[in-house]
This record gives structure tokens, sequence and C-alpha cells, in this order.
């Protein structure tokens, strides 16, 4: 986990800007319900009036509520007596007709206020206010309510405002204790009612007013809604770009680590699980670094936020119901899927492994007729990722219609429970729709954080595989401060060599001990099995040593530089390696600069210029991966001319000549010998005739070296030489 959070530390400065994108988009997401109850609530039932006060008031009205509020000197200081005169010649053309009254009397109109200060003024007048407009437009309904008796032809207003003032605030304090009993919201409502009324009968144009409210607020939520869509495209960009960089630095880096591991972590993990984990399972931890930067910041922030919107609200139990609805569905998913998502990588491991098998294996398949055999094995693996993938999908595709289900019911019950709140007038429109959008920003939220929970899992289970490789320690390590070599060339001594495989109770070699020198030829042979191959994989540090010591140049190679020491040996394998290219990206696959000369003496020598000529495209034909549309010996031989072209210190052929016929195998060993004079060649070989003119041959069996010498001297005193060179060659062209 260290080494993948290293990788993160490069992107500190973008995620935190993705999360700062992420808070403004919830934070915009969170106001635009706001607007929309306001554009119900105010612009459309209430004509765009935003406050339960009079911005512009008669005089005599106001007279009225000053005498019986009992904050006279408060509300004297909120409004101002103006008449036509007190305004500039210009513009009074423009006042009377948004005022027409004030052409015959003056009216009192409101100071600037900041948004604390209406606040203020509505809880001081508002009462009052509606008491006294009550009075204008339904007074003798009024006083029939109060049991008071009217001359005939007088209206209430009229009879109140020659009533004594402590009549008159015993008639008001009547009113206010028994509508304080309301909401107070339920007094704004009735009190703007009222304003209304006054604005009609002072000839305010109440359509403008409602008008220009809802445009306002229209041109805002657009606003907002342009800014949020911005931010959005923001977010994707800054999540798609980190993960996507995120996922290359942590591939480049998976596979720099695969790399660098030895013979022993490569057994450690099967070549279709490395290959699934650099490639799938870096897909996964993407996808989940993206949800992580879109989803993962962002829902809990919108959530809780929604739920900070709605807090205190009546119907807040509806929403915990929804919640706790959501809560069960999700860990009944939790007990029952998340198994099975932990499952789906390494079903995919397996089918990679039976598929590469399969495919890599297809002569062997068809020559011993065992085609129905392997379709069953991918079958069976296939199908058995098919059932997993099937049910997390089916889980997954009850989940959302359930989770819609559960939003679309609690957004029914809220409507059902606001509606009768609504008829007791405690509730506007406006503000139920707010808290329909809030629930389902709250049901959302928990739906997105239960997705991401359920794919968690997976990619948790990537997150893991690909921590081991990073974890792996190397059995091959370089000292922190490596030996340089000197201008030694050519040597190579082993000293009392011993070595065992990792896990293995036994050793494979045995103290060996020989010493190399440049330009000479070391052959190495035995029966199948005595440790030839693993003898010379030592050189490069494919394995280290049980014990001992191996010394190049004088150097023992564990102290120098693994690249340093590799820089200085052309390796032939075993099986011919080719890589997807051309013939010639392959030869000269070791050379930084790309020489053709180089290249075509590297053929000449390797004896593959004949078939490469007769080739329609000669040295940039195509080669197919692992070279499977050449034959072996071609492959064979180009594999040896990429060593060549190295032009290294050391020559490792290990059984590089076997598929060679005996004709080009002596032209080939004939023209290596003559253009590597000064370099020291080891070769592992199985026909005697291989190595006959090499100046050392080492003779191994059961990993025990049981013969040094030449081949003339082996033939006289190791019986084991002896008897595999007469099982191959008469006698006569032995000494021959």
């Amino acid at each position: 986990m260290k080494e993948i959070l290293k990788i993160l530390k490069h992107f500190t400065l973008p995620i935190i800007i993705c999360i700062c994108l992420l808070v403004t988009q919830a934070s915009i997401d969170l106001r635009l319900p706001d607007y929309t109850a306001n554009i119900i609530n105010v612009g459309i039932q209430e004509n765009g009036i935003k406050y339960a006060y009079p911005e512009v008031v008669r005089k005599d009205v106001f007279e009225t509520i000053l005498e019986i509020s009992s904050n006279k000197d408060y509300l004297s200081k909120q409004y101002v007596l103006k008449s036509l005169n007190d305004f500039a010649n210009d513009d009074k053309e423009k006042i009377l007709e948004e005022y027409p009254l004030l052409k015959t009397e003056s009216l009192y109109f409101v100071k600037d206020l900041n948004s604390d200060e209406k606040s203020e003024l509505e809880k001081n007048i508002a009462t009052s206010f509606m008491f006294v407009e009550l009075l204008k437009s339904s007074g003798n309904e009024l006083a029939s309510e109060m049991n008071i008796k009217l001359q005939e032809g007088m209206d209430f207003y009229s009879f109140f405002t020659q009533m004594p003032t402590e009549k008159k605030l015993e008639l008001y304090n009547q009113f206010a204790e028994k509508i304080n009993n309301y909401d107070f919201s339920m007094i704004n409502q009735m009190a703007t009612e009222y304003v209304k009324e006054e604005y009609n009968s002072i000839g305010i144009d109440l359509a403008k007013i409602q008008r220009t409210y809802i445009i306002n607020n229209g041109i805002v939520m657009l606003a907002l809604s342009l800014a949020m869509m911005i931010v959005a495209i923001g977010v994707g960009f800054f999540a798609s770009r980190i993960a996507t960089k995120f996922s290359y630095l942590l591939r480049n880096k998976v596979v720099a680590k695969i790399m660098s591991f030895s013979s022993k972590e490569f057994d450690q993990f099967s070549a279709a699980s490395l290959i699934t984990r650099s490639t799938n399972d870096i897909q996964q931890i993407q996808m989940l670094f993206v949800l992580f930067l879109r989803i993962l910041i962002y829902a809990p922030i919108l959530g809780i936020g929604a739920l900070f919107k709605v807090l205190g609200n009546s119907m807040n139990w509806v929403l915990a119901l929804g919640i706790g609805a959501i809560f069960a569905i999700m860990l009944i998913l939790f007990i029952f899927a998340m198994p099975k998502f932990k499952m789906i990588q390494k079903l995919v491991d397996r089918l990679n492994l039976v598929a590469r098998e399969r495919l890599t294996g297809v002569p062997v398949i068809r020559a011993f007729g065992t085609a129905k055999h392997e379709e069953e094995r991918f079958d069976k693996a296939n199908n058995d990722l098919a059932k997993v993938t099937q049910f997390c999908d089916r889980t997954m595709g009850i989940l959302m219609p359930t989770i819609m289900f559960i939003m679309n019911g609690i957004s029914i019950l809220i409507i059902w429970v606001g509606a009768s709140q609504i008829d007791m007038g405690t509730l506007q429109v406006g503000t139920l729709m707010a808290f329909i959008t809030y629930a389902i920003q709250v049901i959302m939220s928990f739906l997105m954080i239960s997705m991401v929970s359920i794919m968690l899992p997976r990619a948790w289970v990537s997150v893991k595989r690909i921590a081991e490789i990073l974890n792996t320690h190397n059995s091959i390590e370089e000292l922190d401060k490596p030996e340089s070599f000197d201008d030694t060339k050519g040597i190579v001594e082993f000293k009392d060599v011993s070595f065992k495989y990792p896990d293995a109770d036994e050793e494979v070699l045995h103290h060996i001990s020989f010493t190399t020198k440049p330009g000479t030829t070391t052959a190495f042979i035995g029966s199948t099995g005595s440790g030839k191959s693993t003898l010379i994989n030592l050189i490069p540090r494919f394995f280290d040593v049980t014990s001992g010591q191996i010394l190049v140049d004088g150097k023992d190679i564990k102290n120098v530089k693994i690249k340093d020491l590799r820089d200085k040996i052309g390796y032939v394998p075993q099986k011919g390696n080719l890589f997807s290219g051309t013939i010639a990206s392959n030869v000269l696959f070791g050379l930084e600069k790309q020489d053709e000369s180089i290249m075509k003496k590297a053929c000449e020598v390797a004896q593959a210029t004949e078939f490469i000529e007769d080739l329609p495209k000669k040295y940039h034909s195509e080669i197919s991966q692992g070279g499977t549309n050449v034959s072996g010996g071609q492959r064979q031989r180009l594999s040896i001319a990429r060593a060549i072209a190295k032009d290294p210190e050391f020559y490792i052929f290990d059984d590089s000549f076997s598929a060679l016929d005996f004709k080009t195998d002596s032209n080939l060993r004939k023209a290596l010998r003559k253009y590597t004079k000064e370099a020291t060649i080891f070769i592992v070989a199985q026909r005697i005739s291989s190595i006959l003119n090499a100046d050392q041959i080492i003779v191994l069996d059961n990993g025990k070296m049981v013969g040094k010498g030449t081949h003339q001297e082996l033939m006289k005193n190791c019986e084991i030489y002896k008897e595999i060179a007469l099982s191959q060659l008469k006698e006569s062209e032995l000494n021959g």
C-alpha cells in the first residue's frame, strides 16, 4: 500500500482542486431547490412580494399601525414620509408611474435595510399591519366577531379610528392573542396577502413585481445551473486525468517491478496472473479512483448538506424511514453479494490461465486429440466466471429498481403528508417541493455511496493484488553502493558454487569450481536434469548461488550492478524467443543505436542471411508474437544474431543449436569462432559435435562436476563423457 500511496503524492494539488470543485458543485446543487421554492412560494403565490411588510404604505394606515404597536419608536425609525415634491423633477414621472397614489397624498417609504433588519421588521409589523388591513377590508365581519355594534352606514375602520387609544389597544390585543397561536410562517403568508391589497390601493403594478421576481430568480437559477455544469465538467476532467495518469504510473511501476523479478518471483506468480494484475486489476483501481473522486467525495457532501437543509422539518420521519429501508437493502446485499464480488478477480485469473495454456499449446492439443478435454476445461472456467458475474449483475439489476421504488414511495409519502399541512396552512407548496428535492438528494447520496461500496471489495482485491507485487521482496538484490568493473575482460570464475531452488530441499548443483579465460569456449554437457542450464543461469544472476562465489572480471557478481553485469552478456536461451515486430527490431533489440551494418553482419554470422534475403520485405519482414511465423531453426538463428549484434564480452548459448541441421551448425560455429575471437563463450549442448573444439568441457552428472578438460582429455579420463560421445558418434569420428 505504501508504494501505491507514494504515487498518489504526485496528485496532491489536482486532488485538492477536484475536492474544491466538488464542494462548489454540491453547494450549488443544494441552493437550487431554495430558488425553486421561492419562485413558487413568493413569485407565484405571493406575486413576488418577498417580505410580509409593505415597502410603501399609506399615511393613515401607517399612523394607525403606530397607535396600536408596542414598538412605535422602532417602526417610526424604519419608515420615512415622502410626498411627490421630495423627489427630483427628473424622477417624478417614473415615481408616479410606480406609485400613482403619490400624486394626491404622501406615502411612507421603508428605509434601506439589510436582510436581518428586514426579518426583524417583519416580526414587528406583520400582525399590526394585518389587523389594520383587516379593519379596512373586512371591518364589519370583524366587529360582528367581537360583538361590537356599529351605527348604520358606518364602517368598522372609521369607527376604530375614533376610539380612544386604550380601547384600540384592547381590541388589537384580542386579535393578536387569537392569531398568535398560528405558525409565524402562516402569519407572514396572511400578512403578505394584505400587503398586496395595500399595493393595489396605492396603484402599484403587482404583475410587474411578480414578473421581475420570477425572471430575476430564473436568471440566477440558470446562472447557477451553468456554473454547476462547468464545475461538473471540471470535476470530470480532473478526475479522469488524475485516474488515468495514476493508473499509467502504477502500471509502469508494476511492470518495472515485474521486470526486476528473478525466476523465483516468476514462479511465485503465474504469467497469467501477472498479466491480469497489470491490466484488469489496474483498470479496476482506475475505475475506483474515478468513482472516489466523482462520487465518494461528492455524495457525503451533498447528503449531509441536504440533511442540514431539512433539519427540524416535521416530515423528517419520512426521510428517516427511506434511509432505513435503503440501509436494510444494502445490508442484505453486503451479506450475499460481497463474497461474490471478491471472487471475480481470481476467476478472471483462472480463465486467463486456461486460455493462455490452450492457445500456446494448440499443436500439442491437436496432436494428442485432447481438444474436447481442453474445451471442457475452458468451459468450466468460463462458466464459473459467468455464473458469479451474472449473480453480481442480477444483484445490481435488482438494486436500482428497488432504490427507485423506495425513492418514489418516499416522494408520494412526502406529498401525502405535506398536502395535509398545506391544507392547514402550515406549509407552502414550494417548501414541499424543496423538501422532496432534498429528500431525493439524501437518498441518492446513500445510493451513490452504496453503489461504490459494492464495487469497493472487487477493487480492494485488485489493490491488494497490485500491492502484493509491489511489496514482493526480490530475492536478487543490489548493494546500495555497488562496485564497478575494471579493465579486466572475459574472465569468469566459479568458486565452490552450490545452488538449490527456492523452497527446495536438496541442492541441484554441488561445489562447482572452474575458471574461463578471454577468447576461450567453455562447454557444458551431461544428461538431462544434470544442472547445465541452471549453472549458466547463475552467471547473469537469474538466480543467486546458495553458497560459494561467482566472479566476473574479478568482481563478485553480487557486488556489482545487475545492469552492468548483464550488459557484458549476450544470452541465447534454450527456447529462442522473438518479439512482435520485424526481423530488424528483433536483431537490434539490445542496441540503443540502430545500425543496419551491425544487423546484417550479425545475421550473416548467425547463418540467417540466406532465409532473410528470400523474404519479400527482407529485414523488415513481420515477426509475430513469440516468432510463431518462422521455423524453430530460423527462430534460433535470429536469437543468436540478436546476441551477436550486442557484441558482448561473454556469450551464453543454452542449447541454442539444437534446432539447426549439422551443416548450418558447423558453419555457424566456424563463423562465430572467427567473429568472437576475444569473447568468452559458454555453450550448453546435447550434441558432442557442437563442442568437440571447445577449449574447456565441463561434464555434469546430478549437479556434480565429474569431468573437466578438452575433448581428448575427457575421452581418456571421464567415463560419463566417453559414454555420451560414443552414443552419438563413431570412435573414428571422435578421434578424427
